[in-house]
């Protein structure tokens, strides 16, 4: 019963920080510091990485209507302007997607400590105030996803592989970053991130199942499982509470949040290691 309740606390907290752009990873760190589950080493790493398939399961139910590019009249068709959206995200998962498989590993080795994570957590939080005062008096030059170029596309990919390499980055803060960076709105950033995590977190899931295997006991599966489970509905709700947000207010509650969690987490360890 007690790994089930850690279970769930693991998987409210992922699906919350997956989408605001504020580090999943530095809070799963954070809360493994204080709440561990009973398993071993290998499994905790298929957890970290797989517990996100629930996350992103709720942005394919919420978003439904808007990615799913075949549509019914009489007969199957194809939704051009659907299909040209991820050939964008395609586009877009390419610096990550070809990083990642190679580097994955190295990455791992070199930036997974909390140093990497507080850092990053503090320098994105800094760089979410800079843009959002840089933007106060500044119209978006992109409003909507069909809008955003290839190339747009890309450079917003390139800012997707920065999370990949550093955690505590955040996944959702760096594209979200990149976006606002090349003149695209906050809901349309946001919305494009979103989509952006479908092939990211199966991408991610499938390249740590294979790595390591299925070498996990029931137990652990079924941990696996409810993980997802609370992950998924958590998100739906931390995906609605963003974009209703960001209608109102900028990010910048996100950036003074992220400096202050980071240099919580570098005073801790760093007293820790004492």
């Amino acid at each position: 019963m007690i790994e089930i309740l850690k279970t769930i606390l693991f998987g409210i907290v992922e699906g919350i920080t997956e989408w605001l752009p504020i580090s999943s990873t530095g809070h799963m760190i954070l809360l493994n510091e204080f709440v561990q589950l009973d398993v071993s080493q290998t499994f905790w790493e298929i957890f970290l990485v797989v517990i996100q398939l629930g996350a992103i399961l709720a942005v394919v139910l919420v978003y439904w209507t808007d990615i799913f590019p075949f549509r019914v009249r009489g007969r199957w068709g194809i939704d051009g302007k659907k299909m040209n959206m991820w050939g964008k995200i395609l586009v877009a998962s390419i610096p990550a997607g070809v990083i990642g498989i190679l580097f994955d590993d190295v990455f791992n080795a070199l930036f997974y400590n909390y140093q990497t994570v507080s850092i990053m957590l503090i320098l994105f939080g800094i760089l979410f105030l800079i843009i959002e005062n840089r933007n106060r008096y500044m119209v978006p030059r992109v409003r909507s996803i069909a809008a955003i170029s290839y190339g747009t596309a890309f450079l917003i990919g390139v800012f997707q592989l920065i999370a990949a390499v550093f955690p505590g980055t955040s996944r959702s803060g760096a594209t979200i970053v990149g976006a606002l960076l090349l003149g695209v709105s906050r809901t349309t950033a946001a919305e494009f991130t979103f989509f952006l995590a479908i092939p990211a977190m199966f991408g991610g899931s499938a390249i740590k199942l294979l790595k390591t295997g299925l070498h996990f006991s029931a137990s652990e599966f079924g941990l696996l499982v409810l993980g997802m489970a609370v992950a998924f509905v958590v998100s739906i709700f931390a995906i609605r509470f963003l974009m209703s947000y960001i209608k109102k207010h900028d990010f910048k509650v996100f950036g003074w949040y992220r400096i202050v969690l980071g240099v919580i987490v570098l005073i801790y360890f760093a007293v820790s290691s004492i």
